[in-house]
């Protein structure tokens, strides 16, 4: 059990949305006391923002099946290198995470491999295919915190309403991607005059929207705790923010990548760029960053999906999907600080409060009587990425050569170090 102090911190607290100058003291891996002004001894943080470790919702491991994407060794290293103390795993691995027995080979591996928390979801259908509910009480009480397929909808709407009217007897959350499979099939990028330059399969704003209303009336009817996964277009907030003004217990989260990216990111063909769903238009991201600062989208991740080299060396269209995360997080999200767009608070409350929140976590808060998962940061440390300094076994980042101001200095769990920047 560690005890520790730091002392001379900006202190970022996101359940008041405050930032104090103060100290704040560890005792047996748990925050003990917390003060203002200055304090001599322990660690001296130097003027350096501490705020609570960030809880990643929705991290793609490749263990089991693909291995040579992330490993559990690689993904903890990137998580700690990037701040995330708690990193929330998906089910979308080559053998699905669907029974007991492969959720507790990957709880153990997790526990073993990573120096961060691990928490893992699992699979609500039966190999994620849409048919038949998997054990959904077994996977409970064997470690899992939420039930999700991933991007892959649950078209069958009866299906669904079961699979939700079940989960909401056992109050278990149920995590959904909210889009119409049939519209959004085999779509690589936003529809509209920029996809329609580059020749591109495209998906209207619209399908994020008709799945959104789809599982929202199925919230509706079941009174299910749900979270869609990401929301990446005005069209889908205003179903959004009524379902929360009526009562309904939903959340939902955002990318990084779209709040900080847009369409025209994918220039020449630049498959780092293709996500799911794709980037969207800069009106779009705009009202994303908007809705988090009014607390209509309540969470923001990295949904960290590594993918090797093979799959994205491809043209556009059949490239893999999807971008790593885990390092860059923060810096992408300190983006929206510097242009004044969000407080470092209202940042850590949907990057570290919210999501803890929502699985039932105590991490994620900066108060007497939580865990000591800390993240010490540079705010205006400047630097240019290079992706292959990253810890992730893959390298498909979009920021890849891109300036960014912010760097993580060191991240603790209950108190304990498991990064620090300059160390080995």
């Amino acid at each position: 059990m560690t005890n520790a102090l730091f002392t001379n911190a900006r202190l970022i607290d996101p359940e008041v949305e405050v930032e104090t100058f103060g100290w704040l003291r560890v005792e047996a891996g748990l925050i003990a006391e917390i003060g203002e002004g200055a304090k001599p001894g322990g660690r001296d943080c130097g003027g350096q923002c501490l705020a609570p470790g960030i809880v990643d919702l929705g991290v793609k491991v490749g263990e089991p099946g693909e291995r040579h994407k992330e490993s559990f060794r690689t993904a903890g290293a990137a998580a700690a290198a990037g701040g995330v103390t708690t990193i929330v795993t998906r089910p979308d691995t080559t053998t699905p995470i669907d029974t007991p027995e492969v959720l507790d080979f990957v709880r153990r591996r997790g526990q073993e491999a990573a120096p961060v928390h691990f928490r893992p979801m699992a699979a609500l259908t039966k190999g994620r295919a849409g048919r038949e509910m998997t054990e959904l009480g077994f996977l409970l009480d064997a470690g899992a915190v939420a039930f999700t397929d991933g991007d892959h909808v649950v078209a069958d709407t009866k299906v669904f309403s079961r699979c939700m009217a079940y989960a909401r007897s056992l109050d278990a959350l149920i995590v959904a991607h909210p889009q119409d499979p049939g519209l959004s099939a085999s779509a690589a990028v936003t529809s509209g005059k920029f996809a329609s330059l580059k020749g591109l399969p495209a998906v209207s704003p619209m399908a994020e929207r008709i799945g959104l209303d789809r599982d929202l009336a199925l919230v509706e009817m079941t009174g299910a705790r749900y979270h869609a996964d990401q929301i990446s277009t005005a069209a889908a907030l205003p179903a959004l923010a009524r379902a929360k003004q009526a009562g309904l217990d939903v959340s939902a989260g955002v990318s990084i990548h779209h709040l900080t990216l847009n369409e025209l990111d994918v220039a020449d063909y630049r498959t780092f760029f293709k996500v799911k769903p794709p980037l969207r238009a800069e009106e779009d991201r705009l009202a994303m960053v908007e809705a988090v600062r009014d607390g209509v989208i309540d969470v923001i991740c990295s949904m960290h999906t590594p993918q090797d080299e093979e799959s994205k060396r491809l043209p556009f269209e059949a490239a893999a999907s999807g971008a790593v995360g885990l390092e860059t997080l923060l810096p992408a999200a300190l983006r929206l600080y510097h242009a004044e767009q969000l407080t470092l608070p209202q940042l850590f409350r949907a990057m570290a409060l919210n999501p803890a929140k929502r699985l039932g976590l105590a991490e994620g808060r900066l108060s007497v009587g939580a865990p000591a998962d800390l993240v010490l940061f540079d705010p205006d440390a400047p630097f240019v990425l290079d992706r292959f300094t990253l810890r992730s076994k893959s390298k498909n980042t979009p920021f890849d050569g891109q300036r960014m101001q912010g760097r993580v200095l060191a991240s603790f769990v209950g108190g304990a170090p498991v990064y620090e920047r300059g160390a080995g």
